[in-house]
């Protein structure tokens, strides 16, 4: 799936002046943990080994530093996501949106201090990939994030694996699916990090991953409420803008994400951490004596 937008959207350094006025300008400027959703889902895996059921994976996405959401913002951010006591966290995309000069040790620093039991993997969003891509990878190095850009991580619990697997963004036509499935060891549960929710549609089709996990869309900044959907929609999110789906055998989580691009407006719609609980689907034998 690709895009045909790839090239960086003009007058990036005249948005980023007017959106860093705008930032400054705000009443509130620091994180509170009652301004965030922290959305909790359970998901079952096909042959999820016993020693990762109940794995827990910690999703950030979409953080646009300096477009609304600031160093101060992110660092407390970050503190309280490492009270959550997670196994991994996940990153997908999208750390800047027009400036990265100003607020590229700000993410790095924060991003370092981030905790996670058992590793922190990333992937690069078309935002990232608009301001400069070897410098958000150098982040990724620095801050001691596995960079999942096309590639695969294999987790090994004893005799149980699993797959964190990663997909660079389709927008720019940066995505290498037929790669990532290459490195992939066959029969083991595996899991989809990539930016752009709608490439569901081409990584569902593969049948070799369980679960896709996914950001781009912010939940379209507006929710329909009882109906828990968005009628907001961009290229790439249109078909799964927000929330759980099914998708052949394939399982798509897409989260509101962090922060906003544009307009600093959410509609029954918060910024969102996500920390996705993984089930087995396997019986276990009990030995009564």
């Amino acid at each position: 799936m690709k895009d045909e937008d790839i090239e960086r959207p003009q007058a990036m350094k005249i948005r980023q002046g007017i959106q860093d006025a705008m930032t400054q300008s705000l009443p509130e400027k620091r994180f509170s943990e009652s301004n965030i959703d922290l959305v909790e889902v359970d998901i079952e895996l096909n042959n999820l080994g016993w020693n990762f059921n109940n794995f827990k994976i910690l999703n950030l996405t979409d953080i646009h530093l300096g477009q609304w959401i600031n160093p101060e913002y992110l660092d407390e951010l970050i503190d309280y996501v490492n009270t959550l006591n997670v196994d991994i966290v996940t990153l997908t995309g999208d750390y800047f949106s027009y400036n990265f000069t100003d607020y590229e040790k700000c993410l790095e620093k924060s991003l370092k201090k981030l905790n996670a039991n058992e590793g922190k993997f990333g992937v690069l969003g078309n935002h990232d990939h608009w301001m400069d891509a070897p410098k958000v990878r150098e982040i990724f190095k620095n801050a001691g994030i596995i960079d999942l850009s096309n590639a695969v991580y294999t987790l090994k619990r004893d005799d149980d694996s699993l797959n964190i697997c990663g997909v660079d963004s389709c927008t720019v036509c940066a995505d290498d699916l037929d790669k990532v499935m290459s490195k992939m060891p066959e029969n083991i549960p595996s899991i989809l990090l990539a930016h752009e929710p709608d490439f569901a549609l081409e990584s569902s089709q593969t049948n070799k991953f369980d679960l896709q996990i996914s950001g781009h869309s912010h939940g379209g900044q507006f929710i329909i409420p009882k109906f828990e959907t968005t009628p907001f929609r961009g290229p790439n999110s249109t078909k799964y803008p927000v929330g759980l789906y099914k998708i052949g055998n394939m399982v798509q989580y897409t989260s509101k994400g962090l922060g906003t691009n544009s307009f600093r407006i959410r509609i029954n719609c918060k910024p969102e951490i996500t920390i996705i609980t993984l089930k087995t689907n396997k019986k276990r034998k009990i030995e009564i004596e």
